[in-house]
């Protein structure tokens, strides 16, 4: 869509006030002399205000604060529009678009800028946080900026290949796309509508495995009497990050032993089971060279950190334990004791190994600019609230009384007929005539009978229509079909919706229509979509230079309803070859028993109807977009 722009006067001279096509500046260029160049251009970043007569005014006028970087103080641009008829209108589009540009600015100013001068959006702003955990020192700002997204054919191709129902929603629109649409055009507008998708593929692709424990994934394997390992490079690369003790003692014996051997030595040591938690046994093999860092303590490193870091004593155990020692008295509970690494190895060895892994994790939490040591949102974390007061409520009490006030403006329309028949009536001449048709009937009355209900007789005994009462079997037939009937509508309107815009429920049975022409239906759905949406870019931009494109898209969407068309026949002959197929069957049972089943056509569900009403809100955008289209042409031969 063009940018706004009309005809105004600076300093009582002619000319044109219009935006840039990136919306960053506004220009006012004389008409005088032809051809002349901008004599006025502010950026919309340094517009501070904006200012417009009331509509009530005569004079159409729009003053501009702009302030240049640098500057003390504002300059102040007053534009009138000159326009006979469109004056306001103008005044107005463009007040819109520059208060929305400039809204757009001040948002984008904590975001990096794309390229072409156009903020960054916010999920991109999102994805470039994300990527800012996945490597240190790499320029993420445009990775994840829609131009560079729809320009990445290699990362387009990655997505088709990873999702094959949007694979052959893109072949199918390509093959059918009109002859006026390039490859290249159809491509930009294909994913300018899918440029989320490419972005989270580009995050998913650009994430990698974090650490893990490599020790617990190791198991030898035994074949044949023989005991084989397989052990990677990244494995051993992170046996040695985390474990320091392995690495040295690799430095210390490797070469003197092979890798071969010092490995499978390793893996069948009591260093390797402690290394993993477990408890070391009489009964496990013993190893000359590697029992020797049995007694080293891997976790030397970590203690030096613990006395370096500042931990609160309120979740310090060794740190109670020698600020408060309560050695006279009971006890504390086991989980608050400090325990030897020997009495419960795996848990420290599991505590050790996953504090290890998260030092090397850069949080995405924290600021790396706030001031280290306790912040006030640990602090109260960490306070007891059951010893704190009850916090004071800040709140407004808001008293109604009389609430059926704001409720009774539709209470006349809501009233039924019945309810308003009902008032009328004088209840004591309701009563009386009840009175005396119970007297009538006397002693033994039979409610049932008396008001027309029996169960026992049936709607088709007398040709002759009888106007319907309370109790009657076609009054409680129609109340429960428009029961069962509200009940499907609200079932259908709490369903899930899937992608291809049927609910789970329909998607999941295919409608009673068969596998290939559910396929085919969704399929041309997905291609009918995607035109609707290119017929509504070029139509709705304006540009005469593409009326032909219009034109031919027009073609395409009749060649929709022609698809639409086929699919609907295939169903309906599917279905008519199914009726002949149970005929037959039921023409062979009555030749073999000389019984006849009882079979209606109508009980073989699917077919043309089926295919219409779930193609029906297609079909009638189809209809919006033709007839808008050929309005627009009678007004365009009328003007001409």
């Amino acid at each position: 869509m063009a940018p706004p722009r009309g005809f105004a006067a600076y300093k009582k001279k002619d000319g044109i006030l219009a935006l840039s096509r990136d919306l960053q500046s506004v220009s006012w260029t004389p008409t005088a002399p032809p051809g002349s160049q901008p004599a006025v251009t502010l950026s919309v970043k340094n517009i501070t205000n904006l200012q417009q007569t009331p509509a009530s005014s005569p004079k159409v006028m729009l003053k501009v604060f702009a302030q240049s970087p640098g500057a003390l103080a504002s300059e102040t641009h007053v534009f009138s529009f000159t326009s006979a008829s469109q004056a306001r209108a103008e005044a107005d589009a463009i007040k819109d678009a520059l208060s929305k540009a400039i809204q757009a600015a001040q948002a984008g100013a904590l975001v990096p800028a794309a390229p072409g001068g156009v903020s960054s959006s916010a999920a991109m702003a999102i994805a470039s946080a994300v990527s800012s955990t996945l490597g240190a020192g790499r320029d993420t700002s445009t990775l994840y900026d829609d131009d560079q997204l729809k320009s990445n054919v290699e990362l387009q191709q990655s997505l088709l290949k990873a999702n094959p129902s949007l694979s052959k929603t893109f072949m199918e629109s390509l093959r059918t796309k009109p002859d006026s649409i390039s490859n290249s055009q159809f491509t930009s507008q294909f994913w300018s509508s899918r440029a989320h998708l490419l972005r989270a593929h580009a995050i998913e692709r650009s994430q990698t495995r974090g650490a893990y424990n490599v020790l617990s994934t190791i198991k030898p394997r035994t074949e044949e009497n023989t005991i084989k390992l397989s052990i990677s490079k990244e494995q051993i690369q992170l046996i040695f990050s985390q474990h320091e003790l392995v690495k040295r003692a690799y430095d210390e014996n490797v070469p003197k032993l092979s890798e071969e051997v010092f490995w499978s030595r390793f893996f069948q040591s009591r260093l390797f089971k402690k290394l993993k938690g477990e408890k070391i046994l009489e009964a496990d093999a013993t190893d000359a060279v590697l029992d020797r860092y049995l007694a080293l303590d891997e976790d030397l490193e970590r203690s030096r950190r613990m006395l370096a870091a500042h931990i609160p004593h309120i979740i310090d155990v060794e740190g109670n334990e020698q600020n408060h020692s309560q050695r006279k008295g009971n006890q504390p509970d086991f989980s608050m004791r400090p325990t030897s690494v020997d009495r419960v190895p795996i848990i420290r060895t599991l505590n050790s190994l996953s504090e290890k892994i998260m030092s090397h994790v850069a949080p995405n939490d924290v600021d790396p600019s706030a001031p280290i040591g306790m912040d006030e949102e640990t602090f109260n974390s960490l306070a007891l609230r059951d010893l704190q007061a009850d916090a004071e409520e800040n709140r407004i009490i808001l008293n109604i009384k009389d609430q059926g006030r704001f409720f009774s403006s539709d209470k006349a329309d809501d009233t039924s007929a019945d309810a308003l028949l009902y008032n009328q009536q004088d209840p004591n001449e309701v009563l009386k005539s009840v009175r005396t048709d119970l007297a009538s009937k006397g002693a033994d009355v039979d409610l049932a009978s008396a008001i027309g209900v029996d169960d026992d007789s049936s709607d088709s005994d007398s040709g002759e229509p009888h106007p319907g009462h309370v109790g009657s079997k076609a009054s409680l037939r129609g109340a429960t079909t428009r029961l069962f009937d509200a009940i499907a509508q609200q079932r259908a309107q709490n369903e899930d919706l899937s992608p291809s815009g049927l609910s789970s429920a329909q998607a999941a049975s295919t409608c009673d229509l068969s596998s290939t022409i559910f396929d085919r239906l969704s399929l041309t759905h997905a291609t009918t979509t995607e035109f609707l949406h290119h017929f509504w870019l070029a139509f709705l931009s304006g540009d005469p230079l593409r009326a032909e494109e219009v034109a031919r898209l027009v073609e395409t969407l009749d060649r929709a309803m022609d698809r639409i068309r086929a699919v609907a026949d295939d169903a309906e002959a599917e279905r008519l070859k199914e009726v002949e197929k149970l005929k037959k069957q039921v023409r062979d049972h009555y030749e073999r028993t000389h019984k006849k089943l009882s079979f209606h056509p109508d009980t073989v569900k699917g077919g043309a109807k089926v295919v219409n009403q779930l193609m029906g809100p297609t079909v009638t955008a189809i209809g919006v977009a033709l007839r808008k289209y050929r309005e627009a042409l009678v007004q365009e031969e009328d003007m001409q």
